[in-house]
């Protein structure tokens, strides 16, 4: 066999066998689904964000406005809309709201009586919302930790006048 012959032998194995390591082609595309994620101030919504794209939690400060995050899954990416929670910001909330294809609303469950009575209208402003009503709703009650959390059941008895609530949590 000639040299030549030889040389051109192992540029195909090497070939093959840089196909069979390295070029299995590009991965499959995950599916890309758009959020909104809002609730009051200091409910945790940044923290849950940073804790999904495995950020510290370390330094977390309260987001101004809005932020978007890519929260990688094994079989999806979620594109999160973190809106703002503070009072003269949620005013602004609904013009972030056209593409989202669901809602994730975080609720402080230690939170005051006028906060969670806040939260609550807010919920409900959110449910009645053309662009959400259909949408589907992840109510996350965060803060279980404190000492002052109310619990799921007392959370849902506090929302009872929600009606779209009950049927979320009853499913």
């Amino acid at each position: 066999m000639s040299d030549l012959r030889i040389t051109e032998a192992f540029l195909y194995m090497d070939y093959l066998c840089f196909r069979a390591l390295c070029c299995k082609g590009p991965p499959p595309a995950r599916p890309e689904y758009d959020l909104v994620c809002i609730g009051l101030t200091g409910s945790g919504k940044t923290s849950l964000l940073s804790k999904l794209c495995s950020e510290s939690p370390e330094n977390v400060v309260s987001t101004t406005g809005f932020s978007i995050k890519a929260v990688p899954f094994q079989n999806a990416i979620l594109n999160v809309k973190e809106l703002g929670g503070a009072d003269n910001i949620r005013k602004y909330w609904s013009r972030y709201y056209q593409g989202s294809q669901g809602v994730i609303f975080v609720l402080d469950s230690a939170s005051s009586e006028d906060d969670l009575e806040t939260a609550r209208n807010e919920l409900h402003s959110a449910l009645q919302h053309p662009q959400l009503c259909t949408l589907p709703f992840l109510i996350l009650a965060n803060h279980q930790d404190k000492p002052a959390a109310r619990s799921v059941q007392e959370l849902q008895l506090g929302f009872s006048h929600c009606p779209h609530l009950w049927r979320l949590a009853a499913q």
